[in-house]
């Protein structure tokens, strides 16, 4: 290649190179200019008045109560026996994958919202609306909130109210005429204890039924001397067959939802 040629495009690129940051400077100014990002200042200082400290309290109420709102939906809510008892389900199959546990959770998460559709729609009409409206106050509208949903815990523990018992005796506290004196601190660990052991009491009678088919293909098994190969892969067929024929899912569906009354 020729020298003036090549002097030329060393030319050529140094300019190029040069007036490139230049350009992308000049845009990038026009573009702060067009766009004004606001700066967001996050400082920390004493409180001056006794409003802001409660307000910084109600703030952090606020937060903890987000934080704690899983467990809240899976401990306070009918979720917690439609879990256990589709958990029992894939056992007694003798599933392993399939349907996936993420399924099963979201099939228990829509039944619950079913389930305590009323309850919700009760909270949100007598405690959430009149509060945002500001006809009444943040307690007030705690307390018209709260009381739906300790009545559906009450109503699932109205036959069998040991575990209100046991709590109330640890809790030294005098046995409770009605509802209005059991405290929720008692109300909800009487509730989990209680659905925990309807939940467990489902899944034993839906054992029952897979239990005879695992011992009758085991037992015809052994009788044909097929002592190697596991009763699992020949009972799971028929455990899925049986499961389907009586259409297990919509009885099961029926059942847990009629046990909520």
């Amino acid at each position: 290649m020729p020298k003036p040629i090549l002097l030329l495009l060393i030319i050529l690129v140094f300019f190029m190179g040069g007036s490139l940051p230049l350009e992308a400077q000049a845009a990038r100014n026009q573009q702060n200019q067009a766009f004004n990002i606001p700066f967001v200042d996050l400082t920390i200082r004493q409180p001056n008045t006794n409003q802001e400290v409660a307000f910084s309290l109600q703030l952090l109420l606020v937060l903890a109560v987000l934080s704690l709102a899983p467990s809240l939906v899976i401990l306070m809510t009918s979720f917690l026996r439609v879990a256990i008892v589709f958990d029992f389900v894939k056992r007694a199959l003798s599933l392993q994958q399939v349907p996936p546990n993420q399924v099963l959770m979201g099939i228990a998460l829509f039944l619950t919202l079913f389930i305590m559709w009323p309850t919700l729609n009760e909270m949100y009409t007598n405690g959430y609306a009149p509060f945002s409206r500001g006809e009444i106050g943040l307690e007030q509208a705690y307390r018209n909130m709260e009381s739906p949903l300790r009545l559906f815990m009450y109503r699932q523990m109205r036959t069998n109210p040991d575990n209100i018992r046991l709590f109330m005796r640890l809790s030294n506290r005098p046995r409770p005429n009605n509802l209005s004196e059991v405290p929720t601190y008692v109300l909800i660990p009487a509730f989990i204890l209680h659905e925990m052991t309807v939940a467990f009491k489902i899944g034993i009678l839906l054992f029952i039924p897979f239990i005879i088919i695992d011992m009758v293909v085991a037992s015809t098994l052994m009788s044909m001397g097929m002592i190697m190969l596991p009763p699992v892969m020949i009972s799971m067929p028929f455990k899925l067959i049986l499961f389907v024929l009586v259409d297990g899912w919509g009885l099961l569906t029926e059942q847990l939802i009629r046990s909520f009354g």
